[in-house]
């Protein structure tokens, strides 16, 4: 097929945001996998925080180095051995089977994939959009959460119902790497902006992070976007049982708060992008109140209710504090200020460990109002932010 046939039937901006797909799938594909774990190999639920935990030990650090890498190397130099370290981690983890090692080493690879890919193909994929402000953020945040959804929900049926749980069900990953492979290798890059100095690039960066909205708007939800999700398929069916088999009904409690975040952010065009995180902040509590209602009555049929609220919240305010990203965010200096976004998401990652410690000495219904009020409280400093964004 000619080059130009070629790119009409494949947008740029598409190729970009499956690559982010991809390493979304091949990011969150090992969160169905742990019950695999628990009862195959037998794994302690030390064992298994461990594991999910070294997942976040590289992509942290890979996030902060890597987005401002990419600012001055270019997005696709980047995406492209981000793309085989994602193959590569899937590989691990396929041979690890029953060693905890192996395992800590794949989750460590897919951590650092994740980290070195967020920032620079979410900016990727921005320079290549065309249309509205936030057009390329919101296609960035849909191609990430349908990855993160899709992954889980396809390993967990898989390691249900299919012999060889322990690997079989990372095989779509490789496949899927491969073929977003080949589409990502030609696609274009946009021409990279004079970004002056380091000294100027810093005093940039540093405008961008202190402005009013980044610091009221942004900063106080951001760590939410993973809390919302993370506590909806690790905390709440932890409180109230949900019946059925536990590894698919993992993925697809998984599977319908991340899908519910995707179908949501294109509600996000009707509103302006501190009205988007208020929403989603609306949403997370409402989450938060129909699960403390399933943990009233115990009635698991309410979880999945509770998980499309949070998964509303998830997806409203990531893509909420994108926008406002993009607004603020000078084009040179996109990808690192993505990054300090994203590193402040993935602090909701430690929300089912606060969780569990409040459980610990509080009540589930306790627990769970108190964490609504928490989360409602944040919207407090976005309504003061005004403006989402200052003119550039």
């Amino acid at each position: 097929m000619p080059r130009r046939a070629y790119s009409e039937l494949v947008p740029a901006w598409t190729r970009a945001a499956l690559a982010l797909f991809a390493i979304g799938w091949g990011a969150n594909q090992f969160a169905a996998m742990l019950p695999v774990y628990r009862i195959e190999d037998g794994a302690s639920a030390a064992e298994v925080t461990l594991l999910f935990g070294a997942y976040a030990a590289g992509l942290i650090p890979a996030l902060l180095l890597v987005g401002p890498a990419s600012d001055r190397l270019g997005r696709r130099r980047v995406l492209r051995p981000v793309l085989v370290l994602s193959f590569v981690a899937t590989v691990v983890l396929m041979l690890g089977g029953y060693h905890l090692g192996l395992l800590l080493v794949g989750r460590l690879l897919a951590g650092v994939a994740s980290g070195a890919a967020f920032a620079p193909g979410t900016a990727w994929v921005k320079e290549l959009s065309e249309g509205p402000a936030g057009t390329g953020a919101r296609r960035a945040a849909i191609a990430l959460s349908a990855g993160f959804g899709t992954g889980p929900l396809v390993t967990g049926l898989m390691a249900q119902w299919l012999a060889h749980a322990t690997w079989l069900p990372y095989v779509p990953h490789l496949v899927l790497t491969v073929a977003v492979s080949v589409l990502v290798w030609s696609a274009p890059e946009p021409a990279r902006p004079d970004e002056g100095t380091p000294r100027q690039e810093a005093r940039r960066v540093g405008q961008a992070l202190r402005s009013r909205a980044f610091l009221l708007a942004v900063v106080p939800t951001a760590p939410w976007v993973f809390g919302c999700a993370s506590f909806a398929f690790a905390t709440v069916p932890a409180v109230v049982d949900v019946p059925g088999p536990s590894i698919a009904v993992g993925g697809l409690v998984v599977a319908l708060t991340l899908w519910t975040g995707v179908l949501i952010q294109p509600l996000g065009r009707r509103f302006e992008a501190t009205t988007t995180l208020l929403v989603g902040v609306t949403s997370g509590v409402a989450g938060f109140a129909v699960a403390t209602l399933a943990a009233v009555l115990d009635t698991g049929w309410l979880v999945p209710v509770a998980a499309i609220g949070l998964g509303a919240a998830y997806g409203l305010i990531l893509v909420g504090g994108l926008t406002i990203v993009e607004q603020v965010a000078r084009p040179a200096d996109l990808a690192t200020v993505t990054a300090v976004f994203y590193s402040l998401t993935y602090i909701g990652f430690a929300a089912p460990y606060v969780g569990t410690l409040l459980l610990s000495v509080l009540s589930a219904t306790t627990t769970l109002v108190l964490l609504a009020a928490v989360l409602a409280t944040s919207a407090v400093p976005a309504r003061l932010s005004g403006r989402s964004a200052a003119p550039r």
